[in-house]
Order: structure tokens, then C-alpha cells, then sequence
């Protein structure tokens, strides 16, 4: 995967803020003191200059080895881009003693989980297996670090630039907007400059690329010198510097990589561009300024900078573009300063029919209020206060530790760089905020964009030149057939025998968490698990309905119900209550699901009673504000317009309304329709409120540094002040009525990738054969080592990734087959997944059911570990009425099937010759093949699932 900034990068590899922690500080609301905010590690390097960095941590029978090498696009030149993720990919395939597609097997088949991620600055690698299988991960990772690059073959190339370029056209190519870093980063960083060309690569370059191109990368950047390991978790330290030392010591350095300086840019005169977007459906305005590099002074400020002018109720940007003008309900503005240089991102995504003239000028007059308001004292506690919480949320998993060391070594020079880090943003001042305004902002030229829908050049801002967006162009699919030599392998000499795995020994027990219950004299149910690693606390408050609740003729009411809710209490405005939530350094989020209505905190256990306490008032005392209401309104049908343009997204709806049909609720998004929620009033919502929110249909959970007696405690005040009431949830019969095969294809003209999903409906997780069923998918499609994974991706490279998955709930769900393909191997591609679940019927092998309970079973050792996992588990047991040792059944379950058993479920629950296959892509190139597929129906359907002809597709 590529990641286009550094901030992204850590986001997404961990789902949490911690190393970079650069939007934050620390405000406590107690006289306690801070607890000290860093990791315990000891940091040593070997004489081939590898980097090595421990940190023990016994909570979990698991370890983590994380691998980050110097090397990100960065490092890459004009005409040869896109290599530093390139080569992330081919570190997967094999190495000289790991064979072809061997690293993810090996790595489920222990329990684990495995990927890596690139992006400007860094590349990165990682593995979380149970504790028994430290040895193996380093005989692997130590394998593709010195003994790899005589395996990179034509062929295992090939077939990675083709995996590249999908993944290149799933996530820019066929996206709305997608094109906005390219043409932005063009602009602002001349020729030459590292940062001038995206992560991903330039699509020619790709191509181009040849194997000895990759052999000079290798030899260049990915030496031990060059790299920095961390090891975390449950380990002894000396029989792991051992290990260390035999795997990786041996490997030889390689060239020297200079550390890059600074190298920020300035622009001397505005720039102005515009595309058309074939995906868009509404205009968005970027603006952008040239910052300057992190871990600065000034890039601090800046993060506090861009909070205070787009983020909560008192933004200059919100109350000028949102409340005052209307012209947006989607903005937001962040400070990217990366290793060698930054900038500064306002982007604001109109709403329908909006000109960018006017959001342009809306963003200068927010900026003429922000100067007039200035910055207060609380303005910059608010943003600091979070500052904790986020800190334990990012250590919460020995990962996130990984990570957090990883980074501040390479970029900082130290592994507990954390603590002049957070310094560094304890110091921020209101005066430091304005000064950067000013020094880098006001007044200063920028870097502007308009990407409007296709046909909209109306709502282009003026003066505005076109950018040259390139475009791929759709051809018909032309294989290439890449002949490898059939020489052997050399082998890179070794001190001892790589070629022989390491034996893993016994796998950790499985040790089931305990877990309490109770019932309140309300009828609200509570289960709870206490873990004290960290000192915050994980909740969630789910009411039963959710969308189920909704009226078919006003759909949407339960989804803006917990959009209201958060706006403001009876004594409180929505600004106080954002206010007052930011200061306790907690989180409280509120969503619509299809069967239930959810409210998450996290908070810091010192300040959970006042934080559950703001929970109480949001629940029990609602504003019910009108003013609120209609921008709600107004941000959800705009929403609503969006979702035309993602492909992905238009394939959930309309595989829903194909398969559950009209008479059942899940036909319907739980979001709504345009006129569906431009018909609700505040009334519906009260009514709504009255009829439905009631203890007896609701279950808390909490997880964290707080036992049974004390949260039951703290729930007193709801219990008391919450009384029950009956609520009826409708009951809406689903099953699987198909007879025979039918092709659906909804067009979106020109898509350089087709989405497919293909099932029917199937077994809701209160069957007694889900779970079963579930076990039996997973070599077929339940992992990267699936089948249809390994054809469709590995050995075609069609796509990015394949699955096929079970859903269910108390509601049948659906099996759904799905993947992104290239557009010109659609019908192909479908073929595939058709012929694979036809041949998955005839049974598996021995070899893969043995690899399918190693890699269930034995991944149960990474299960308890953060309190948001425990949180999922509470959560399952209290929706089905599992048992507390539920998962121990499951294991049961796989232990015990057999091949046999195996095979019945497959033709019990899987029959590719009645389900419904749904393409959404270019109808032009790809829709007539499909009539000589041998399906029994091929209909072309619109974005709302009704049937449609050609003639209107050519209009």
C-alpha cells in the first residue's frame, strides 16, 4: 500500500495517533499528575550499522518486528518514480530461501498478521505473530533484507507492476478527486524536488520500469545501514539480541544513504488550476501554501494553526462557509510538514451546483474573522488536551509501539524523541499561531485547485488554467507472456543453513479474558472487562433499531437522529458541548447502524464519570436545534449526491436492493435518499426520540482500567434518571429465493476499474452453521492467501485484492464474492470468481484445512489485546447471547471439522449457478460480453438498481 504523507502513513498502519502527535498538547482536568508520556526501550546498533531498538512487553503473549528502511519516493528520480512502493510489493513475492507468495502464508499459517506501507519519506515493514513464532519472523525478514534480489525474476516483476498500476487506478484513477495531490504537488515543488511526483508513481514509469532498474534501487537502499528494526513485545531480551544478531549480522552493508536536508520551497506567484473530474458530482476548491519541514518551531504552530481555522463550531472556516453562506458541509484544513519541507491544505468540497468563486472568496472572509477574533489561551488548551489520550491509544498495541520507535528513529535520531516532541508542542503559544499566519499564510502566494464534475466548467473558479491530467485510456487486454530463465538460483552465501525454517514450538494458550455482567433496575444491560495496561477506558452505549426503526417513507430519520444529538444539549450550545468534551481529552462519537443506534467514548479513566456524564445529557436532555437540524440536512443530501460518484459505493446499494428487494428496510440506505431527507422534519426526530430510545433496549460496555463495582457506580445517575419504556422493532423476513444466475451492470462511463460483487443472501450469525461457515470460506477467499486472491491478484495482477466473505447478523446476511478489477479484464475476471466457487465444491486439501485452523486458531493469541478488541468481543456476546467463552467454542469448531464437513458446507452455502452478479464499470467497452457468458439474465441497471436499456446508457 502507499500512503501520500507521513501523517497518513501512521494513521492507517494503526488506526491511531502516536508517533507523530503533532496536532495536539496536554491539558489535565485533575490535580493528578500527567503520567509520564514515553516507552521504555534499549537501542543498539550492529557493525553492518543496523539500528536496533527493543521494547518487553509481557501483557499479551505476542511479539512485533517492525523494519523501516530510509527510503520513501523521496528517494526515487524524475523518470523512474513509483519505485520505493514498487519495490515494497516485490519484498512480498519471495526471496532466495522463502518461496514464491510464501511470506503471507507463512506469516497466518503462525497465527500473525503482515504488510507494509510507503510513502514519502519512509518505507516500512511489520509482522505480529504469538511469541512462539519470533524466530521465524526473523529468519523471513532477515531473508528479503540481504537475500532477496536474485529472485527478482521478469515475470515476479511483471507481475507486481500490473498489482501497482491497479492499486494506482483503484485508489486515484477511479476515484473523484483522486488526481488533486498530482497536479497540487506539480505546482508547488519544482522539477527535480523529491516531493514533486506522487508516492504511487507516474503510470509510464511503471511501465517502464525494468528489472535492473529495481537490482540498482535493492542495492542502494535497502541495506542494514539503511534501516532501522524494532522488536516489541513478549520476548527475553538476550535470547532475542541473539537472534538479531544471527539473522541480521551477517548481512553485509551496503552503499551509504546520505540523511536528506531541508529542502523547502517557495512560490513566487499564485497558481490556479482546474480538471474535469469524471467522477466528481460536486466541485472542490484545494488551497495550498509552502510550509516548511517537522519537528520545527513554526510546523508546530501551523497543526495548531489549521485546527482553530476549520475544526468545532467556532472555526472561522464553519461559521463562514457552513452556517453563514452555506456553501459546504465537507471542509477541513491540515499542516503536512514531512521530512523535507511542508504544506499547508485547506479543501473545501462544495456543495451541489456551488461556484468556486464564491467558496473562495468564503475562505478569505474566514480568514478576515480569524483575524479578527485572534487566538485565546483556551483555544489552545482545547487543542492540547487530547494530547494523552491519544497517547495511550497509540501505545495500546505493541504495534503502535513498533511504529512510534521506528519513526522517531529515523526521522528524529532518537526512539524517545516523544518526549521533546510533546515538549515541543506544550510551548505553542497563541502568539506562535498568529505569527505563522502571517509569516506563511496571509497574503502569501498558493496553489489553487477546481476539480468540478464533467460538463460544470461554470463552477471553476476564474482565472483558472486547465491542468494536464493524464488519463489511461481503456484497451482491450493483452496478455504477456514473460518467460523466466530456467537457470537456478544463486544463493547468497550464509554462515549457517537459511534454507531450513526455524521450528516455532508450542503455540500460547488460549486465555479468554474474564469478563462480568449485569442488569440495572432499568433494564438496561452492562457487561464489562477490566484491563488495566493503560489508564483510559473504551465504552459504547448500543441501542437496539437503528435503522430498522426507519418509516420506508421517510428514510433516514434514525441516521440524523445521532447527528442532532450531538449537536448541543438543553444547557448547552453545540459549541459548549464540543468544548467541554475536547477539554476532558475525550472522545464520544454517536452513529446510525442498520439495526442499532451507537454511542463510543474513550476517555482517560481519571476522567470517565465526567465524560459518562456528558453522555447522560446528550442522551436525556436533547437541544432539538433547528438551526442545526437544516445544516444537518443539507450536509446529508449533499453526502448522499457524493455517493453517486464512488463506484464502491454504488455497488453496496444497489447488490442490497437487488438481492433483499423492496419490501425489506436493508434496500434502503440507512443514510437515506435525497427526497427522503429533505421530507423529515424536527418533529420526525422527536417522534422518533420518544418512541424508541429506552434502557430496556440497550446494552453498555466498558473496557479498561476500571472494575465491576466502580462502573457500575458511575452508571448509577443514568439508571435512575433513564426509564424504561416498550419499543417494538419491526421484523423483516430475509432468504434466498434466487433460482438462477443474473448479471447486473451499472455503467459509470470511462471507469478505469470495474467493481464486482457477487452473492445472494445466506445465514444470519445466530445460525448454528455462521461460524462453520465462516471457517470454511477463509482459504476460498477469507484472507490474502485465498484463492481468488492468489488467481485474480498474485498471479494475474488484475486487481489490488479479492475476497469473499459471510455478513450476518440477527438478520440473514449476504455471501459476497468482490474485488476491483482492471476494466479491460472484467468479464475475464468474473469468470474467475465464478469457476473458483464452482470448484471449491469439490473439497480443499488437507494442506490448506491444516492452514486454515493454524491460521484461526492460532491469530486468537493477538486477540485481546487492545481494549477496542475487547470492546468488539463484549459486543458480539451481548447482540447474540454468546457465552463469555464463545471464542473457545469457535475453536472447537475448527479443531474439529474435517474435510468432509468442509465440503458439505461449501455446497451447502455456496451455489455460483443462482447468484446475482453485479459489475459496476464502463458499460460501453464491457457490458456486451456478458450476454455470450453463458449467465440466464444479463440486464443493464441504474444507480438506484432499476433496469435500464443501452440506448439511454449512449445518451
Amino acid at each position: 500500500m502507499y500512503f501520500k504523507n507521513r501523517f497518513n502513513a501512521v494513521m492507517a498502519l494503526f488506526l491511531a495517533i502516536s508517533m507523530t502527535l503533532i496536532s495536539c498538547g496536554t491539558k489535565e482536568d485533575s490535580t493528578e499528575e500527567s503520567s509520564n508520556l514515553s516507552i521504555e526501550f534499549e537501542k543498539y546498533e550492529l557493525e553492518n550499522g543496523l539500528d536496533i531498538v527493543l521494547h518487553q512487553d509481557k501483557s499479551d503473549p505476542i511479539v512485533s518486528l517492525a523494519i523501516q528502511y530510509g527510503v520513501g519516493s523521496n528517494r526515487e528520480k524524475t523518470g523512474r518514480t513509483g519505485f520505493a512502493h514498487l519495490f515494497e510489493h516485490m519484498l512480498f513475492q519471495e526471496s532466495e530461501n522463502v518461496g514464491q507468495d510464501q511470506f503471507f502464508k507463512k506469516i497466518q499459517d503462525a497465527g500473525g498478521t503482515l504488510n507494509g506501507g510507503t510513502w514519502k519519506d519512509g518505507t516500512i515493514y511489520y509482522e505480529v505473530v504469538p511469541k512462539n513464532a519470533l524466530e521465524m519472523i526473523m529468519w523471513l525478514e532477515s531473508d528479503r533484507m540481504g537475500y532477496l534480489i536474485n529472485t527478482v525474476t521478469e515475470s515476479a516483476f511483471y507481475n507486481q507492476q500490473e498489482v501497482v498500476q491497479n492499486e494506482k487506478r483503484q485508489r486515484v484513477d477511479n476515484n473523484p478527486y483522486g488526481h488533486t495531490n498530482w497536479v497540487l504537488d506539480k505546482n508547488i515543488y519544482p522539477e527535480g524536488h523529491p516531493y514533486n511526483w506522487q508516492v504511487i508513481g507516474e503510470l509510464v514509469d511503471l511501465q517502464n520500469a525494468t528489472v535492473d532498474d529495481v537490482r540498482e534501487f535493492y542495492d542502494k537502499y535497502y541495506g542494514p545501514n539503511n534501516a532501522t528494526l524494532v522488536l516489541a513485545g513478549d520476548f527475553e531480551t538476550e535470547e532475542a539480541k541473539t537472534l538479531i544478531e544471527k539473522y541480521f549480522g551477517e548481512i553485509k552493508r551496503r552503499q551509504e544513504v546520505p540523511k536528506l536536508e531541508p529542502m523547502p520551497v517557495t512560490i513566487s506567484e499564485t497558481k490556479r488550476l482546474y480538471h474535469e473530474d469524471n467522477f466528481a458530482t460536486a466541485p472542490q476548491l484545494n488551497m495550498v501554501w509552502p510550509t516548511l519541514q517537522q519537528y520545527t518551531d513554526d510546523a508546530y504552530a501551523l497543526d495548531f494553526l489549521a485546527e482553530i481555522i476549520s475544526s468545532g463550531k467556532k472555526a472561522p472556516m464553519y461559521k463562514v462557509l457552513e452556517k453563514e453562506k452555506q456553501l459546504t458541509s465537507r471542509f477541513f484544513a491540515y499542516n503536512s510538514s514531512q521530512e523535507i519541507a511542508g504544506e499547508f491544505h485547506i479543501q473545501v468540497t462544495g456543495n451541489n451546483g456551488v461556484n468556486l468563486n464564491d467558496v473562495e472568496q468564503g475562505i478569505f472572509e474566514a480568514f478576515q474573522l480569524f483575524e479578527q477574533e485572534g487566538v485565546t489561551d483556551r483555544d489552545i488548551e482545547r487543542i492540547k488536551a487530547g494530547l494523552e489520550t491519544q497517547f495511550y491509544n497509540g501505545i495500546s498495541s505493541v504495534l503502535g509501539k513498533s511504529f512510534q520507535l521506528c519513526q522517531y528513529n529515523v526521522f528524529a535520531g532518537d526512539p524517545g524523541f516523544i518526549e521533546q516532541d510533546i515538549a515541543n508542542i506544550k510551548k505553542v503559544t497563541k502568539e506562535d499561531v498568529m505569527r505563522v499566519y502571517e509569516k506563511y499564510i496571509k497574503d502569501k502566494p498558493f496553489v489553487m485547485t477546481s476539480f468540478v464534475p464533467k460538463g460544470q466548467m461554470e463552477l471553476i473558479a476564474d482565472n483558472s488554467v486547465k491542468a494536464p491530467v493524464v488519463e489511461e485510456e481503456i484497451k482491450e487486454n493483452v496478455e504477456k507472456v514473460v518467460e523466466d530463465s530456467d537457470e537456478e538460483i544463486a544463493k547468497t552465501p550464509s554462515n549457517f543453513d537459511r534454507s531450513v525454517e526455524p521450528a516455532q514450538g508450542p503455540a500460547p494458550a488460549l486465555n479468554i479474558p474474564s469478563s462480568w455482567n449485569a442488569e440495572l433496575t432499568n433494564g438496561m444491560k452492562v457487561y464489562g472487562i477490566e484491563q488495566g495496561e493503560i489508564p483510559t477506558v473504551n465504552f459504547s452505549l448500543i441501542i437496539e433499531g437503528g435503522h430498522l426503526l426507519d418509516d420506508m417513507n421517510k428514510n433516514g430519520v434514525a441516521n440524523l437522529m445521532t447527528d442532532i444529538m450531538m449537536e448541543g444539549t438543553a444547557t448547552k450550545t453545540p459549541q459548549e458541548l464540543e468544548e467541554e468534551i475536547e477539554m476532558l481529552g475525550a472522545n464520544i462519537n454517536m452513529y446510525t447502524t442498520r439495526e442499532s443506534i451507537v454511542v463510543q467514548g474513550n476517555t482517560l479513566v481519571r476522567n470517565f464519570d465526567k465524560t459518562l456524564k456528558l453522555v447522560e445529557e446528550i442522551l436525556l436532555e436533547p437541544r432539538w436545534d433547528e438551526e442545526e437540524f437544516e445544516l444537518i440536512k443539507t450536509a446529508t443530501i449533499n453526502q448522499i449526491k457524493r455517493s453517486d460518484a464512488d463506484p464502491n459505493t454504488v455497488a453496496n446499494r444497489v447488490f442490497n436492493k437487488l438481492l433483499y428487494g423492496e419490501d425489506h428496510i436493508f434496500s434502503y440506505p440507512t443514510i437515506g435518499t435525497e427526497e427522503s431527507v429533505a421530507s423529515i422534519t424536527i418533529d420526525d426526530l422527536k417522534a422518533f426520540y420518544e418512541n424508541n430510545f429506552s434502557p430496556s433496549i440497550t446494552r453498555f460496555h466498558i473496557v479498561g482500567k476500571i472494575d465491576e463495582a466502580k462502573a457500575l457506580e458511575s452508571l448509577k445517575s443514568l439508571e435512575s434518571s433513564w426509564a424504561a419504556k416498550d419499543v417494538t422493532i419491526p421484523n423483516y423476513p430475509a432468504s434466498n429465493n434466487r433460482d438462477k444466475s443474473s448479471l447486473y451492470f451499472v455503467d459509470i462511463p470511462n471507469a478505469k476499474q470495474s467493481v464486482i460483487n457477487i452473492g445472494y443472501i445466506a445465514l444470519p450469525r445466530t445460525d448454528d452453521d455462521f461460524y462453520p461457515a465462516e471457517v470454511m470460506n477463509y482459504k476460498l477467499g477469507g484472507s490474502f492467501s485465498g484463492n481468488v486472491n492468489l488467481i485474480l491478484r498474485e498471479e494475474k495482477g488484475y486487481t489490488y485484492g479479492a475476497r469473499t466473505r459471510f455478513n450476518g447478523s440477527k438478520i440473514p446476511g449476504t455471501f459476497v464474492a468482490s474485488s476491483s478489477v482492471r476494466t479491460n479484464t472484467t468479464g475475464e475476471s468474473v469468470s474467475i470468481f465464478k469457476d473458483e466457487i464452482q470448484k471449491y465444491k469439490d473439497g480443499i486439501s488437507e494442506e490448506d484445512l491444516d492452514f486454515t485452523k493454524n491460521a484461526l486458531i492460532k491469530s486468537n493469541a493477538r486477540r485481546f489485546e487492545t481494549q477496542f478488541s475487547l470492546l468488539g468481543m463484549l459486543q458480539e456476546m451481548s447482540s447474540y447471547g454468546l457465552s463469555p467463552n464463545y471464542i473457545e467454542d469457535e475453536e472447537a469448531v475448527i479443531r474439529n471439522m474435517t474435510l468432509d464437513q468442509h465440503k458439505e458446507l461449501a455446497n451447502k452455502y455456496l451455489d455460483e449457478s443462482k447468484m446475482a452478479y453485479l459489475v459496476v464499470g464502463d458499460a460501453t467497452t464491457q457490458f456486451p460480453q456478458f450476454k455470450d457468458m453463458g449467465f440466464d439474465e444479463v440486464l443493464l441497471v441504474d444507480k438506484e438498481g432499476e433496469v435500464v436499456d443501452m440506448e439511454e446508457v449512449k445518451q
